[in-house]
C-alpha cells in the first residue's frame, strides 16, 4: 500500500495535518471531503480536493464524497468576503446532479477494491428540528472557540459582517463528520486550507461525544505565480461542465500556464508519475519555447474531465486558428474559439444566397466590395477556412454552423465572425 502522506507531499498537496495522522494512515482508512453544490458544475479551483480524494483512493483508502445538500442551503463563509445569495431547495438538488456526475470522472464508484461513495448531508440534517439540533449539537460548542476561528474573525471585522446562519455553518459541518464517524467509521476529513477551522471543530465534537480521536488534513489554496486564485481566467471561472466552459476554453486555460507554474500544476492536477513530470520539468528549462509541459498538462486535464472526444474537439479547435478544418465543431465551440476576434451580427437574409463579396463588405471584414473582390481574386479569402474559389461564390444555408455562425478569414490570421440573428 503506497504511503498517501508521501504522495501528497511530493505533489505539493499537503498543507496542515493533525498529529499522528501518518501513523493512523499506515492501514486502510475511511476519509471524506465535502463539496458545496452552489453551482451545477464544479470549477477547476475545486480540483485540489478532488485530486486529493482520488489519491487517497488510489493508495487503498475508502473515500466518501459528501455533497452538501443541506449545508449548500446556508453557504460556507470560509474564504468568502460577503454572504452568498441563498439557493432554493430545487436549485441545490439540481446542482447536486451535475456535481455528482463530475466527481465520477475522478473517483471509482464501481470497480475499485474499495469503491468510492457519495452521500448527501440533507439525508440526516433535514431530520433535525431546530430545538433538537441546539440541544444535541449546539450545546457542545463554545462561543469563544467559534469566534476565534480565522474565517469568523475576518468576516466579523468586515463591513458586511456575518449572519447567524453563516456563523452556524461550522456546527452543521462538524455534525457531518460525527455522522460519518458513527455510520461509516470515517475518522479523517480532508479539504482546502480554508476548511481547517471547520475540520478541527468536527474533530473536537467527535472527541466530546464519542471519546475517540479523529484526524484532518488540508490542501493548499492554489494561486498562480501572479498571485491570482487558480481557476480564474480574466475574471471568469473555468467550469468542468462543457456547456459553461467549452472543451476548447478548458484546454486553452491549461495550455496558457506559465513556465513558472506548469510543473507545480502537473503535480497537483494530473496523475502522471513523478519521473515523467521531472522529465517535463527538464524540458521547461531546456526548451521552454516548445511548451511541451503545458501541452501535456492541457491534454491530461482535458482528457480526464471531457474524455478523449472532448480533447479531440479542443485540439481541432486549436487547429482552426491555423487554418484547419472546422468540421465537427459546433457554434458554441466556434464562439469560444473566436471570442476575441471582430464580429458582426447579421440577419440570415443578409448572409444566405448573398455573394461572399457582399457578406465580407457588409460584415466589416473588408472596407469595400472592391477590396473583397481583390482578396478573392488573389486567393486570400476563406469561408469557414475553405478558400473562396471565385468572385461569384455565394454563402449558402449549409455554410452556417448550427444555423448560427459563419467564419470569414482574409489572409492567414485575419478572422471575422458572423453571428446570425
Amino acid at each position: 500500500m503506497q504511503n498517501i502522506i508521501e504522495v501528497l507531499s511530493e505533489r505539493g498537496l499537503l498543507e496542515d495535518q493533525t498529529s499522528d495522522v501518518t501513523e493512523f494512515l499506515s492501514e486502510p482508512r475511511v476519509v471524506y471531503a465535502g463539496f458545496d453544490p452552489s453551482s451545477p458544475s464544479l470549477q477547476v479551483g475545486n480540483l485540489v480536493a478532488v485530486f486529493g480524494l482520488a489519491h487517497f483512493q488510489r493508495c487503498g483508502h475508502r473515500v466518501i464524497a459528501l455533497a452538501g445538500g443541506a449545508t449548500g442551503l446556508i453557504g460556507d463563509p470560509s474564504g468568502k468576503s460577503s454572504e452568498r445569495n441563498l439557493l432554493t431547495v430545487e436549485q441545490v438538488e439540481a446542482n447536486l446532479v451535475g456535481v455528482s456526475e463530475e466527481l465520477a470522472r475522478f473517483l471509482d464508484f464501481e470497480n475499485a477494491e474499495a469503491p468510492a461513495k457519495i452521500v448527501n448531508n440533507n439525508d440526516w440534517l433535514s431530520s433535525f428540528s431546530f430545538v433538537e439540533f441546539l440541544r444535541d449539537v449546539g450545546k457542545h460548542f463554545r462561543l469563544g472557540a467559534m469566534l476565534n476561528k480565522e474565517s469568523v474573525r475576518t468576516r466579523l471585522e468586515s463591513e458586511s459582517g456575518m449572519s447567524f446562519a453563516e456563523f452556524s455553518y461550522q456546527l452543521l459541518q462538524s455534525y457531518d463528520f460525527l455522522h460519518l464517524f458513527r455510520e461509516e467509521d470515517c475518522r479523517l476529513q480532508i479539504g482546502g486550507s480554508d476548511q481547517w477551522g471547520n475540520i478541527t471543530a468536527g474533530i473536537d465534537l467527535i472527541r466530546r461525544l464519542e471519546a475517540a480521536p479523529a484526524h484532518g488534513i488540508t490542501f493548499p489554496l492554489v494561486c498562480d505565480s501572479n498571485g491570482q486564485k487558480f481557476g480564474k481566467s480574466e475574471g471568469n471561472a473555468i467550469y468542468l461542465d462543457p456547456a459553461r466552459t467549452s472543451c476548447y476554453e478548458f484546454y486553452q486555460f491549461f495550455v496558457r500556464t506559465t513556465d513558472a507554474d506548469v510543473v507545480r500544476f502537473l503535480k497537483l492536477f494530473t496523475f502522471l508519475p513523478m519521473p515523467e513530470i521531472n522529465e517535463l520539468a527538464e524540458q521547461v528549462e531546456a526548451a521552454p519555447e516548445k511548451r511541451a509541459a503545458q501541452k501535456k498538462l492541457a491534454e491530461e486535464m482535458t482528457r480526464t474531465v471531457h474524455g478523449q472526444g472532448g480533447l479531440d474537439v479542443a485540439l481541432r479547435a486549436s487547429e482552426v486558428l491555423f487554418g484547419g478544418s472546422i468540421e465537427g465543431l459546433g457554434a458554441e465551440d466556434l464562439l469560444a474559439i473566436f471570442a476575441d476576434v471582430p464580429s458582426a451580427e447579421l440577419a440570415i437574409e443578409s448572409v444566405t444566397d448573398m455573394t461572399v463579396i457582399d457578406v465580407a463588405s457588409v460584415s466589416g471584414l473588408c472596407k469595400s466590395k472592391g477590396e473583397a473582390r481583390r482578396l478573392i481574386t488573389g486567393g486570400g479569402m476563406y469561408v469557414n477556412n475553405v478558400k473562396v474559389p471565385d468572385a461569384l461564390a455565394t454563402v449558402q444555408v449549409a455554410d452556417l454552423v448550427d444555423g448560427a455562425v459563419l467564419v470569414l478569414r482574409s489572409g492567414k490570421k485575419n478572422f471575422h465572425l458572423i453571428k446570425i440573428v
